[in-house]
């Protein structure tokens, strides 16, 4: 009977009545080499403007070869989004197939339900081989991997510390495996290291996680003089200077706190969290047009060259697997967890669902079924990211997920009944970037920005003045025009209005148990 239930999770139903125990075994050979393996890339703010592959002003510096090689041999997104644009609660979606508000962790400082159903846990339930490498960030300890060997909290660039599946679990604790050198090349050693140990009758997937491009967007010895002597151009609404510029009803993030930052870290590198390449960095005496640039031409340098790192480990692995022999067979997705805003609107950072931070790019590989060479312009989510993965293992999702499988659409099958908007919402409460929900078409995007903390955690107490923000994305692409006021979108705003009421009923994002928020709903028209 071990054995009928063995066969069984790999879905071989008809296995249950082979009495030869060699055929029951030679069947389950044939269903693994048919199963792919999966190496699922993820990097950190790893912003759509710096792959090279989607256009910008940036894509004619990045380092991209590999990220090229992808696209040039499997499909790219066009519209992929996270559904909370920033790194623990995108991380829990990818995971689990749900939103935010399902999966529990709504903000930094939320943890992982061990207890939940996950992806990891699915396929390693159906006989997956399951690792996990790098940047975990989700506070619980990883649950459904075989193996992990992941950063304390963020991590750092140089000489990080992994908590190893072989040791006991410190929990909060920074202790574990220091190891010298630089993370993003720590990472790939590590994932490449582990699948070349497997064993190949068994499918394997390989979570292999990066730092980068995170702040402090650092980079190994070898890129020290990569862009030296550049002058990158600067986005077209860089001297965006307040909500008076362009009609937004927030704050936002700007340069200038970047330029605070490595002030701070430039007098006493101790007394900031992290360690920024090449300081001394100062704009003192500049007039603040002149430090915004300057500043900018910093921090993209930096970031190409943290971006150049990950491409350049990316070959590494893709070279991994073609001396392996298994390249055919094995799913190859890189993606970044969201965006992230590279001096557009003069920001920095992302959390908003500008587009710069709300996009997810996404390359994915798999020469034995999809087409080399496309695009997919469908509407895709994080939440879909565990349905398609178990799509494409052959097993069932994991329970609760809210997703859907867009396996279909990347041979260029897209179902008729398949989404023509998505859900977005922001937990996290700050004066400069108010807690907010939006919704997007194919054209138009519409946020509500109800700015109150609702007992979030990480959140300030500062309550903002609810506001809208509606934008018309084919005339307006960069979001340079709150249009909310103007006339002519009058009806369409309407139906936006009542198309977030419909998502947040067909999510469950309802703020049921919060009488704060219906209050706030009810003045704008909205509750019931």
């Amino acid at each position: 009977m071990e054995n009928k239930l063995k066969y069984a999770w790999a879905g071989i139903l008809p296995l249950l009545s082979i009495a030869d125990p060699a055929s029951a075994a030679d069947h389950l050979k044939e269903q693994n080499e048919e199963r792919p393996n999966i190496l699922f890339i993820l990097s950190d703010d790893h912003t759509s403007q710096t792959w090279g592959i989607y256009g910008g002003i940036l894509a004619d510096y990045a380092q991209n070869q590999n990220i090229r090689r992808l696209a040039n041999e499997g499909v790219v997104l066009d519209n992929c989004f996270c559904t909370n644009s920033i790194s623990s609660p995108s991380r829990a979606s990818i995971l689990t197939g749900r939103y935010s508000h399902r999966n529990g962790v709504y903000t930094l400082e939320d943890s992982l339900d061990t207890s939940l159903p996950t992806i990891a846990k699915v396929l390693q339930k159906a006989g997956y081989h399951t690792g996990l490498v790098g940047k975990w960030h989700l506070r619980s300890q990883p649950q459904g991997f075989d193996y992990y060997s992941i950063f304390h909290d963020q991590g750092e660039y140089r000489d990080p510390t992994f908590k190893n599946s072989d040791d006991p679990w410190p929990g909060e604790r920074n202790f574990g495996e220091r190891v010298h050198g630089f993370s993003t090349d720590i990472v790939t050693a590590k994932a490449i290291q582990w699948m070349k140990e497997q064993d190949k009758s068994q499918p394997f997937l390989m979570c292999c996680h990066f730092k980068a491009t995170h702040e402090p967007y650092d980079f190994p010895e070898r890129m020290r003089h990569l862009y030296d002597g550049i002058t990158f151009p600067e986005p077209e609404n860089f001297l965006d200077w307040g909500p008076e510029t362009n009609g937004r009803t927030f704050q936002g993030q700007p340069l200038e706190d970047m330029i605070r930052r490595w002030r701070i870290a430039s007098e006493d590198p101790d007394q900031w969290w992290c360690r920024y390449p090449e300081l001394p960095f100062s704009t003192a005496g500049m007039n603040r047009t002149a430090a915004r640039k300057a500043a900018y031409q910093k921090l993209i340098r930096d970031y190409l060259r943290c971006g150049a790192t990950v491409d350049d480990n990316i070959g590494k692995l893709l070279s991994a697997l073609d001396e392996m022999g298994i390249a055919n067979n094995t799913i190859v997705i890189y993606v970044a967890d969201q965006g992230y805003f590279l001096g557009e609107h003069g920001f920095f950072d992302k959390r908003m669902f500008y587009e710069e931070a709300a996009r997810m790019p996404f390359v994915i590989r798999y020469p034995r079924e999809l087409p080399a060479g496309k695009r997919l312009e469908d509407l895709i989510l994080n939440v879909d990211f565990a349905s398609t993965l178990a799509d494409f293992a052959g097993v069932e999702a994991p329970e609760g997920e809210q997703g859907k499988s867009f396996r279909n659409n990347l041979q260029g099958k897209t179902p008729a009944d398949w989404r023509k908007s998505i859900y977005y919402r922001y937990w996290t409460q700050h004066k400069i970037r108010p807690a907010h929900i939006g919704v997007r078409t194919d054209r138009y995007k519409l946020m509500f920005l109800y700015g109150d903390k609702l007992n979030m955690t990480g959140s300030e107490d500062y309550v903002s003045q609810p506001s809208w923000e509606f934008y018309d994305l084919q005339k307006d692409p960069k979001e340079n025009h709150n249009a909310y006021q103007d006339k002519e979108y009058a009806e369409i705003i309407r139906k936006m209005k009542k198309e977030m009421l419909r998502l947040r009923e067909e999510t469950g994002d309802v703020d049921a148990d919060s009488e704060r928020m219906q209050e706030i709903l009810r003045k704008e028209g909205l509750g019931k």
